[in-house]
């Protein structure tokens, strides 16, 4: 993976204080020499987008910057710690039609050893490689958008944006040093509500 691509991206932040603000990891490990992803299965039990696909990540608290939210969070969920030093870069922030502004957290955690998912948060925790991901997106329509509704094939399903969309910019800025945006890429209907 091409660090200096991640810690060189000119990131666009999204000033948008009436909205609630997150932090995802977008954390990359190493599997049997592999560069790979952590992306989460939500639990089947949780109030929202129960059994989605997902990085690690929710709500900053009050006083967290971004990369503290990220870092918490995948500590909390997949049982991985990782300091500031692990912090390689931001991507976009993105905003959800549920009322978030993302901010992608790009870390480095290496051979991460066992991961404990978080029972009540997390049904599994996989380690999927960078080349798995770094595929073409899917693009439909829906009449509820002008905007193109983005999906990535992943372990025999479609990971669904944000995460897609968060994921696929990461692929093209880290893997291909190309500048991609993915602001105007469109959730599906079912992650509205």
């Amino acid at each position: 993976m091409a660090a200096a691509r991640v810690a060189g991206f000119a990131r666009r932040a999204v000033d948008r204080p009436d909205l609630r603000h997150a932090g995802v990891a977008v954390c990359v490990t190493e599997d049997d020499g592999r560069e790979c992803l952590l992306v989460t299965r939500r639990a089947a039990g949780l109030r929202a987008h129960a059994g989605q696909w997902a990085l690690p990540g929710g709500r900053i608290e009050a006083g967290e910057t971004a990369v503290d939210g990220a870092l918490r969070e995948l500590h909390e969920e997949v049982g991985l710690v990782l300091g500031p030093d692990a912090v390689l870069g931001l991507l976009d922030d993105y905003v959800t039609r549920s009322g978030y502004v993302i901010t992608p957290v790009v870390c480095w955690a290496g051979p991460p050893g066992e991961l404990t998912p978080a029972e009540a948060e997390v049904a599994a925790v996989h380690q999927v490689p960078l080349a798995d991901l770094d595929v073409p997106p899917r693009f439909t329509r829906i009449p509820e958008s002008t905007a193109p509704v983005v999906a990535l094939p992943l372990l025999g399903g479609l990971v669904h944006a944000p995460t897609a969309a968060i994921v696929h910019q990461f692929c093209q800025v880290a893997c291909h040093g190309i500048p991609t945006r993915v602001a105007h890429l469109e959730q599906p209907v079912f992650a509205w509500r």
